[in-house]
């Protein structure tokens, strides 16, 4: 393998795992936590985290994610590690497929809330079963980028 493939699938792994772990930590800590809050204090949390997060680093790492995972598939297409890779690819579009397509639009109206009661009813339970459904495709993707480096490394 070269070092340009081998660098390539080290930023794959690596930015996608890092996208994982947060969509992670948001299913395992911050709604949990959030869920225990009033609606004012949920409300407004997620519209300042909506806002914070968008910022250089975390679009480098979940736009460039899925360019270096892609990247990665195209230059293991022959290469034994390429049904790993691939799959990484497809699991990692899907689950931004997910975020743009389920808790952006949800992130977009709770912005423009006036009544927190309101806004939690009609934006907490969607936006954490989102959230899981987005933190299991990149968990899953960044496993299949780990597992194929293992497979890949003993053949």
């Amino acid at each position: 393998m070269t070092a340009f493939r081998q660098t390539v699938l080290v930023l794959g792994v690596t930015s996608t795992g890092l996208i994982a772990g947060l969509f992670c930590a948001f299913a395992y800590a911050v709604m949990p936590g959030l869920h225990r809050a009033d609606a004012r204090t949920l409300v407004t949390a997620m519209q300042k985290i909506n806002v914070a997060i968008v910022n250089p680093v975390f679009l480098l790492l979940f736009f460039g994610g899925l360019v270096v995972t892609g990247t990665a598939a195209w230059l293991c297409r022959h290469h034994a590690i390429a049904p790993w890779v691939i799959t990484a690819a497809v699991l990692y579009l899907v689950g931004l497929i997910v975020t743009v397509a389920f808790n952006i639009p949800l992130n977009d109206r709770l912005a423009a809330a006036t009544d927190p009661d309101a806004a939690r009813a009609a934006f907490e339970n969607s936006w954490v079963r989102w959230n899981l459904v987005r933190a299991a495709l990149h968990t899953a993707a960044f496993t299949a980028l780990a597992t194929g480096l293992v497979v890949s490394s003993s053949a």
